[in-house]
């Protein structure tokens, strides 16, 4: 992968760029603040990135504003949002932009709950392929939110298989998680397209599309 890095911390940002590119991945750069962030982003067009919520200047937003304008102005490039709070407005924010199109995948994990490098990586893996990776912990936040429940159609079993795919979970892992066979997985999952209407062909990341669904932003 080829992938910037925004983070305020000067420990955490080197951190983070050693360990990627000790798995051969190449980081294109590092940086502190948002502006650098989206100049960096122009340059390098970066296959991910990831960005902290909050930088310099006024350590509120500058980060998730950055990270939905890199959606908007780069649909090529995955985004994760790497945080120490949930943030459910950032959240919602960032996969509102993510639902407008594009590729490219889109996360948001919390610092605390990443205690495995391995996972880190493989959620990074995740976005830059198209796909999302939300914690846990953010997802039953974002439902909290929803005014409505527009899912109905969908039966308890396979509203939970939905809530994994929102984690960025394998058929593998779902079936793992809920014990069902892979087969099972696979047979929830066409029916989730079904019942939202995300047709074969009109998409080629119909899972990103009814992840958003499911949280109530596409």
């Amino acid at each position: 992968m080829r992938i910037v890095i925004a983070e305020d911390s000067a420990v955490v940002r080197a951190g983070l760029a050693e360990i990627l590119a000790d798995r051969g991945h190449e980081v294109l750069a590092a940086v502190g603040n948002a502006e650098d962030l989206r100049a960096a982003v122009d340059e390098h067009r970066p296959d991910v990135t990831v960005v902290d919520v909050r930088m310099p200047p006024g350590y509120t937003d500058e980060g998730l504003r950055a990270a939905i304008a890199i959606r908007r102005d780069h649909p090529g490039t995955g985004v994760l949002v790497f945080s120490q709070y949930i943030e459910t407005r950032y959240a919602a924010d960032l996969l509102g932009a993510a639902s407008g199109g594009g590729a490219a995948g889109v996360g948001y994990l919390l610092k605390d709950r990443v205690a495995d490098v391995g996972d880190f990586v493989a959620a990074l893996r995740r976005v830059a392929d198209g796909g999302t990776a939300l914690d846990p912990e953010v997802v039953a936040q974002l439902l909290v939110r929803r005014r409505s429940d527009p899912l109905d159609r969908l039966t308890p079993r396979e509203q939970e298989v939905l809530r994994l795919m929102a984690e960025g979970r394998s058929n593998a892992a779902i079936a793992q998680t809920l014990v069902i066979t892979d087969s099972a997985v696979a047979k929830h999952i066409n029916s989730i397209f079904t019942k939202l209407d995300l047709h074969p062909g009109e998409s080629d990341h119909r899972r990103v599309l009814a992840v958003l669904r499911f949280l109530e932003i596409a």
